[in-house]
């Protein structure tokens, strides 16, 4: 329904900011109608760990709903370490600087702490309705804890009030000194649930005030309703403590407006905040407390109460100094000079983007040229990566493509891969095309027979394959596979974090036993690769370029292997890197699906 009436009334002009878990999935609807639409998305409420959005049978759903925002934003890091963590697990997808490439598309995930209204509250206890109030409230000899929540059970207020409880039983000679003044904002009110909890809480108060309770003394004031802004400041200005201990919460900004309503208090209220608050990363100055620890939220209480006011004004101060900077507009600033910046990011990234007019402009070129060297890698470029080598296999598409390229007598076709001779050969033998395999090893000029490109260099295996077996037993989901002029470690199907603590011990302790040795160590996508160093896929295509002064050529890639190629290319030919990162490629594309099409469309030209 959203998507439908924003799609009535936006175009790639406007800038969409859409907020909260309500709206997960509306990023990427927008994203399919409007490509280039500007979208930031907001989550006000903590995102999960991993070990808790797998369980999800619509993860990728919600992942791949809110990466069709440019910019998603979190209240603390702790939510962003979540969501990169998931994305790369799930979505499979390697983050650089909290930054996703996502279908040739930079995505960035970021913090941005919320703020409030900081003046508001800071100086409302100059208005005259608010001064009435604190002198309303200020009748009272009794120190004041305040807890101000909606009615939710993430709010923790049934453990809250357990902890007061079991407060006024262990320090008895407090009875009749504090009171409790308990908010609960209606919220849900339709919810079952939501009833429940609050006949439970109601149920609790009533016994708190039962057991304890005096003619003149009533332990807890509880409230189901919310307050107008002077009443609540004005409770705010006047109470000794304010404790705020949700059990789970994106942020909460009462803490925040409690200690800016304490800025012209000569009696400085302290705070008590729970550890599972966003807040609480900001605000370290507070006593914070586990919320489940009831024990831990008794002795702060009475910590909070006997703290002396040079120690409450120090705390205070601290915290007053950061949240009356980083406000509320400020918040709201830098999430958009954040948009604004990485927009400018994409904008600089498309000018390389092998977009349609650059597709079409290839194809005039393509469809006038006498001659043409088309230069293709295999895996990660005509077939998406799989989790096993073997399951990579070219489907009858890409085959077709092929074969409808190779058969035009202008072209010469070249698929240049790391792959072995004999995959290579069972799977794209019969085609009337080039075949150069492990980068450049071996060739095979279109269906003749292999030749080897160098002999008697691989005593080395017996060095190293020990010690690539070693890992793959230490690493699960990781295994080797043996080439004639390499050895490659995948690790694809590992635990990721596992595995890029693992990849660097590998290739440390590699190159410490190649120094001397005419081999390299290369980590490309999801592989170590050890191989000699006279073998590259730049040294590969030569027989090729030097052929003929070649009116078209064009090459695509996808990995480290194939910067060499790129390199080597005359200034004239078109070269294009599949997906992100740093490359000597002229231009990118985002998948193997966007390279088929345009071979697809190449094909079709049989002149």
């Amino acid at each position: 329904m959203f998507c439908d009436e924003l799609i009535e009334h936006i175009d790639e002009s406007d800038t969409l900011w859409i907020h909260d878990y309500q709206l997960l999935l509306l990023p990427r609807m927008i994203r399919e109608k409007i490509p280039n639409a500007r979208i930031g998305f907001f989550l006000h409420i903590p995102f999960p760990s991993f070990e808790l959005i797998r369980y999800l049978p619509w993860r990728e759903e919600i992942l791949a709903g809110m990466l069709g925002a440019d910019l998603i934003g979190f209240h603390e890091y702790d939510y962003v370490r979540h969501f990169l963590s998931s994305v790369r697990r799930i979505c499979g997808y390697e983050h650089n600087l909290s930054t996703f490439v996502v279908e040739n598309r930079k995505i960035r995930v970021d913090a941005f702490p919320m703020g409030i209204d900081y003046d508001r509250y800071a100086d409302s206890a100059k208005a005259p309705e608010v001064k009435e109030k604190i002198q309303l409230f200020n009748n009272n000899d009794c120190k004041i804890i305040i807890s101000v929540d909606r009615l939710d059970y993430t709010k923790g207020i049934f453990r809250r009030l357990e902890a007061y409880d079991w407060f006024l039983t262990r320090y008895p000679e407090y009875r009749g000194k504090v009171s409790l003044v308990t908010i609960a904002v209606p919220s849900r009110t339709t919810v079952e649930q939501y009833e429940l909890l609050r006949e439970e809480i109601e149920r609790l108060v009533s016994r708190i005030n039962g057991n304890y309770g005096t003619l003149d003394w009533t332990p807890v004031s509880y409230l189901y309703r919310g307050l107008p802004f002077e009443e609540l400041t004005a409770l705010y200005h006047v109470a000794d403590v304010a404790l705020i201990t949700p059990l789970r919460d994106g942020m909460n900004l009462v803490a925040k407006e409690f200690v800016a309503a304490q800025h012209h208090n000569d009696q400085q209220g302290i705070l008590i905040l729970s550890e599972m608050a966003g807040a609480a990363s900001e605000l370290s100055e507070a006593i914070i407390v586990n919320p489940h620890h009831k024990e831990q939220v008794v002795n702060a209480i009475k910590q909070a109460l006997e703290m002396p006011q040079e120690e409450r004004r120090r705390r205070n101060g601290l915290i007053r100094s950061r949240i009356s900077r980083y406000t509320i507009s400020r918040w709201a600033n830098d999430f958009f000079e954040s948009l604004n910046d990485i927009k400018l990011q994409q904008d600089e990234q498309a000018t390389k983007t092998f977009s349609g007019q650059l597709q079409e402009k290839t194809i005039s070129e393509y469809t006038k040229a006498e001659s043409r060297l088309l230069l293709l890698d295999y895996d990660g470029t005509l077939v998406p990566f799989a989790k096993l080598p073997e399951q990579a296999q070219p489907d009858p598409e890409i085959i077709s493509v092929l074969k409808l390229l190779s058969e035009n007598p202008k072209n010469e076709v070249v698929v240049i891969s790391g792959r072995d001779k004999d995959t290579l050969h069972r799977w794209l033998g019969h085609l009337p095309l080039h075949l150069v395999a492990e980068h450049g090893s071996f060739f095979r000029f279109n269906s003749g027979d292999w030749k080897a490109s160098i002999h008697g260099e691989e005593e080395w295996k017996g060095m190293i394959r020990p010690i690539l077996d070693l890992y793959a037993d230490r690493t699960a989901g990781s295994f080797v596979e043996e080439k004639e002029s390499a050895l490659v470690w995948h690790f694809r199907k590992s635990e990721p974090d596992l595995a890029k603590l693992r990849t660097q011990e590998l290739k440390d302790a590699l190159i410490m036993m190649t120094t001397n040795l005419n081999i390299g160590v290369h980590e490309g996508n999801k592989i170590v690769e050890v191989k000699s160093i006279s073998i590259n896929k730049g040294q590969a295509i030569r027989p090729w370029l030097e052929k003929r002064n070649w009116p078209f050529i064009f090459c695509f890639g996808d990995d480290y292997t194939d910067e060499d190629m790129f390199a080597v290319l005359p200034d004239s030919a078109v070269s294009c890197k599949i997906g992100s990162g740093p490359s000597n490629a002229k231009f990118r594309l985002g998948s193997p699906e966007h390279l088929r099409k345009f071979l697809s469309a190449l094909s079709q030209w049989n002149g």
